[in-house]
């Protein structure tokens, strides 16, 4: 029996798990889904629960866990998640990884599936580094770095040829906020991963091709 990958990763603002996530997507060809995008999609599509989601947005509220909850439940029991998934921003809270790990058990009663959450280890400098060296193409949404991903023309996309530019929060007062605020929200998830043994750590140090190597050996 093929055995279900089911994938989550964890890391703070600009640890590499944006691009690795996209490529682990490509590679094993599962859905990498963007739970942002798919409350979005969802708002837009005009449906009970985009419509309940806006009512709460639209009030400056924040989207409740259990509708949020039940949107992803929705997208992870579509057919083309039957052999897996790759899901992006979600969880955030323990609160809601108490309710994936609930969806799950409910989706894959009738499966054998491996839940794999992979946290991206990285020193806080790094990080920072890697933020104020930032650029993105405002066309076509490639993204470089300075240091670690220059272009091959300065300043310019090597696919449009548009000026890059930056944003202007990729800055190092605002990149130690991002910092500060991801430890207090976020981190709670590695020790709740951890002790129950679903938890999976590769140090994110190196070069992108270096971090797919370690991601490789932990999948």
């Amino acid at each position: 029996m093929t055995i279900k990958k089911e994938f989550i990763f964890l890391g703070p603002p600009a640890c590499g798990k944006g691009t690795q996530t996209a490529h682990l997507a490509n590679y094993l060809n599962l859905p990498h889904i963007d739970t942002g995008a798919l409350l979005r999609a969802e708002i837009a599509s005009g449906s009970e629960n985009g419509l309940t989601a806006k009512s709460f947005i639209d009030k400056g509220n924040l989207v409740p866990v259990w509708l949020v909850g039940d949107i992803i439940k929705n997208r992870l029991s579509q057919s083309d998640c039957s052999q897996g998934y790759i899901l992006d921003g979600y969880p955030r809270s323990v609160e809601q990884a108490d309710l994936l790990l609930k969806i799950n058990s409910e989706i894959d009663k009738d499966t054998k599936a491996e839940f794999k959450a992979i946290y991206f280890e990285i020193d806080e400098s790094i990080l920072i580094e890697r933020i104020v060296n930032r650029r993105s193409c405002p066309k076509c949404g490639e993204i470089y770095n300075l240091k670690f991903k220059a272009p091959k023309v300065e300043n310019t996309c090597d696919i449009c040829g548009e000026e890059l530019t930056q944003r202007k929060d990729d800055n190092e007062q605002t990149a130690k906020a991002r910092f500060d605020t991801y430890f207090n929200q976020t981190a709670p998830l590695i020790d709740y991963y951890k002790s129950r043994n679903l938890l999976t750590s590769i140090d994110a140090q190196g070069s992108i091709d270096d971090v797919w190597k370690k991601l490789m050996n932990v999948i």
